[in-house]
């Protein structure tokens, strides 16, 4: 870890020096909270980056930035944040194969990591960035949302290459009535040790050393008009890595399935057929990703109203949409006005109850197994049975309102809840010229997988309320605090405050 760390001061330097005449945005921040339960309330630790997530943490962080210049051709930046300090040591369960039993052991969390270090180039409308940066929703609100259903803030971001578009382009001969956006990724998944640390050795299996490869193509309508449209597709897959299977504390199989070049390949489109020990199931790799429709009204004033929805799919027949009512529902309103009340709110509702039914099968295999069909049913959204879990360091990588493995202490790595219905309501403004605040509301109601039902739903209301004060004295410097809540069996009662210093400048 040192040696990174090292790394990441003499990126830091060269990049310095290379832009010299350009501003340098550095911070420095301390973060500190703690709770009455066994968690971080859920709005305190979800779509945050995967920064904080115990009972009890004091953690300091010191970053730099140089951003990217989008009104010049040619554009260099890059970014680099280190966090550092203590949070509480959790429970998991470990199987104990003296006492025939899992029992439960103490895992400590990292007290220094890398958060963010990348580079980034841009060349017209063309971006380059490696490293690890963090990102989010393309078109929903991080700020406001329950989160994106396939590519959201919820987890640490990876370490990877990506490139696309910055902003949407003309099609040629639209007369610029139609653009397009779109983006291509891959990233190598580094939570291994995590992994490790949290399976209790017993059941089911585990999966490490994952690649990961993410991708969007959008289509959007004139957005000098007072309405446009935005349809397009995400898509994302884990791929490669070293399966074994556990039976009854048994190491039962062992699977390598590191990738080669043509698995590169494949994961752009879905499919099989390499060498590669992927390759013996349907297809290689754990796929998942969503249809997002949009529509946004800008009214005469600047007020700006969304409507949107996000269809999942984990296989063919939920991009078929064969997945019924399905989906992130949600409304937008962006004020105008930056010092109103009320600036911006969200209103959701998550529904993830037919997951294209409760049985899984392939039609072909029914008729003629030379007949080529479609798989459908029992998507078990996020989970696969060669992977354990669409999350990144136990936290969920798509939607924050299926419950991350993190929670899972009894060491079981996949998804334990993805068959639910929620609610969702955020909004935030300006108390007086210098103190914003934010607020969050939710309700979730979940009745487990549809391969491991349970007869009694578990539920969980949450709520969040949250101060910032700028200093007026102090320029740079920020003082947030948040307090929040959670009431219910599917994170238990936990209640909790944070409290965050931070101080910003430029380094010329």
């Amino acid at each position: 870890m040192l040696k990174r760390i090292l790394s990441v001061i003499m990126l830091c330097v060269l990049v310095i020096g290379a832009n010299a005449q350009s501003d340098v945005v550095y911070n420095i921040g301390a973060i500190a909270n703690a709770v009455s339960g066994d968690f971080a309330p859920y709005f305190i630790s979800s779509n945050n980056h995967g920064i904080l997530y115990q009972p009890y943490s004091v953690l300091t962080n010191l970053g730099l930035n140089k951003a990217t210049d989008y009104t010049k051709r040619f554009s260099l930046g890059f970014g680099a944040e280190v966090y550092g300090g203590y949070a509480e040591s959790m429970k998991y369960g470990l199987y104990d194969y003296k006492q025939d039993r899992v029992r439960m052991r103490k895992v400590s969390s990292s007290s220094l990591w890398i958060q963010q270090l990348y580079a980034e180039a841009k060349y017209r409308s063309v971006f380059l960035t490696l490293g690890q940066k963090e990102g989010g929703s393309k078109i929903l609100n991080d700020k406001l949302s329950s989160g994106d259903m396939t590519y959201s803030a919820n987890s640490r971001p990876m370490p990877g290459v990506r490139a696309g578009f910055w902003t949407p382009q003309d099609i040629p001969f639209t007369n610029g009535w139609v653009q397009i956006s779109g983006e291509l990724a891959y990233y190598k998944q580094t939570d291994s040790s995590w992994l490790e640390n949290h399976y209790n050795y017993f059941n089911e299996f585990i999966t490490t050393d994952l690649w990961y490869n993410y991708k969007y193509c959008y289509f959007h309508t004139k957005p000098s008009q007072p309405f446009s449209l935005t349809i397009g597709m995400q898509a994302a897959s884990q791929f490669g890595g070293v399966y074994e299977q556990y039976i009854k504390g048994k190491l039962f199989k062992t699977v390598d399935m590191s990738p080669d070049l043509s698995t590169f390949v494949r994961m752009l489109i879905p499919g099989s057929g390499g060498t590669n020990a992927g390759d013996q199931s349907y297809y290689e790799g754990n796929h998942i990703g969503s249809w997002d429709v949009m529509g946004r009204y800008r009214m005469n004033d600047g007020t700006i109203l969304k409507a949107y929805y996000q269809s999942p799919w984990e296989d063919g027949s939920g991009i078929g949409k064969m997945n019924g009512f399905d989906g992130l529902y949600g409304f937008e309103y962006k004020s105008a006005d930056e010092n109103a009340a009320v600036t911006g709110l969200v209103v959701e509702y998550l529904d993830l109850m037919n997951q294209g039914g409760p049985i899984h099968w392939e039609p072909a295999d029914l008729v003629n197994p030379a007949v080529t069909g479609n798989a459908t049913g029992g998507d078990n959204y996020y989970n696969n049975y060669t992977y354990c879990g669409y999350q990144y360091y136990g936290m969920t990588v798509g939607s924050p309102v299926l419950r991350s493995p993190f929670y899972n202490t009894d060491g079981f790595l996949p998804l334990t809840d993805t068959r639910l219905r929620s609610i969702h309501l955020a909004f935030e403004g300006n108390l007086k010229r210098n103190v914003t605040y934010r607020a969050k509301f939710g309700a979730t109601k979940s009745w487990g997988t549809v391969f491991v039902p349970i007869s009694k739903p578990r539920k969980n209301t949450s709520a969040m309320i949250e101060c910032e004060y700028k200093s007026e004295s102090v320029k740079g410097m920020k003082i947030k605090g948040q307090v929040a809540m959670d009431k219910g069996t599917l994170y238990g009662d936990n209640f909790g405050a944070l409290l965050t210093v931070s101080y910003s400048g430029l380094l010329k």
